[in-house]
This record gives structure tokens, C-alpha cells and sequence, in this order.
């Protein structure tokens, strides 16, 4: 695995994306004598994170159903939406 100062990859981005690109293996970035962060190909990410991606859209999902639940103030009969529904195409 390589690893790189914050300076190299300041003043080589371009070339350390390519080559990321390239070989697909993650490369660790350091400031002083400590790694700081690690680049990772979008395919690796997705692969490794899918689980934090998945959570979210579940939590989104779960929001709408909650809103459409909430009870509306005008009261109007399911008869009416359908009706209304088939206006509009849908």
C-alpha cells in the first residue's frame, strides 16, 4: 500500500488520482508521523460503506412515510384523491 505526505498530494493530485484509478488499491495520505486519511476508488467505497448508504435511504424513506401519516386538517375521502389522481394521469 502506498503512502504519501499531505504536501505530495497537494502538489500531485492529478497524477495520484490517475494512478488510484489505475491500480485500485487504497493509499494512505500522512501529516507529520501519522496517517490521516486513506483514498479509496468510488467502487471500493461503495463496496465497504454500502451498509452507512443503505441507512440513509432507509431513513429517508421512513420520513415520508411518516409524513404522508400525519393527518391532514381538511378531511377528504379517498374517492375524491382517486378521482383526482385519474384527472392528472397518474
Amino acid at each position: 500500500m502506498e503512502q504519501l505526505n499531505v504536501l505530495e498530494l497537494r502538489n500531485n493530485l492529478y497524477q495520484i488520482l490517475d494512478r488510484l484509478e489505475k491500480t485500485g488499491k487504497p493509499i494512505l495520505i500522512s501529516k507529520g508521523k501519522r496517517i490521516r486519511a486513506v483514498l479509496i476508488t468510488p467502487v471500493d467505497f461503495d463496496r465497504h460503506f454500502l451498509h452507512i448508504k443503505a441507512h440513509e435511504e432507509k431513513q429517508c424513506f421512513l420520513n415520508n412515510v411518516k409524513s404522508l401519516r400525519r393527518k391532514s386538517k381538511e378531511k377528504i375521502s379517498s374517492i375524491h384523491v382517486l378521482r383526482k389522481l385519474r384527472r392528472n394521469g397518474l
